[in-house]
């Protein structure tokens, strides 16, 4: 399965998240969905926010330039909230794969769905 079939079948194919990306621990993208445009900065802050979960804790993050408070931070995951919306990021062996959801969806089925693909991706040395 190529990295776009995943962002499209495993994560937009739920109706849950409604846009996703992943990129390699070395901050390159290897997929998105169309709209998703993190930059180079709140990519930068997310992956150091695996290591260093206390920065990421005390002043939330951007996604897409919007800003998300942190409600949790830690070397595998990192969720994020802006109003009924929110972001659930997770870190795996060689990616980070990061899924949006929106006011409908709860935010334990869109972290549930993230760290469900994580797991795969973990179990396949990605």
């Amino acid at each position: 399965m190529s990295w776009q079939a995943y962002i499209d079948v495993n994560l937009l194919g739920t109706q849950k998240i409604v846009q996703a990306a992943i990129y390699g621990h070395n901050e390159t993208l290897w997929a998105t969905s169309k709209g998703f445009s993190i930059s180079s900065t709140e990519i930068k802050t997310i992956l150091k926010g695996f290591d260093e979960p206390q920065g990421i804790q005390a002043n939330g993050f951007l996604i897409n330039g919007v800003k998300y408070f942190t409600i949790l931070a830690n070397s595998r995951s990192i969720y994020g909230k802006q109003l009924a919306n929110g972001i659930v990021a997770v870190k795996t062996k060689q990616a980070v794969i990061i899924g949006m959801y929106v006011e409908g969806t709860q935010p334990g089925e869109a972290a549930l769905i993230v760290e469900k693909l994580a797991d795969y991706l973990i179990s396949a040395n990605y």
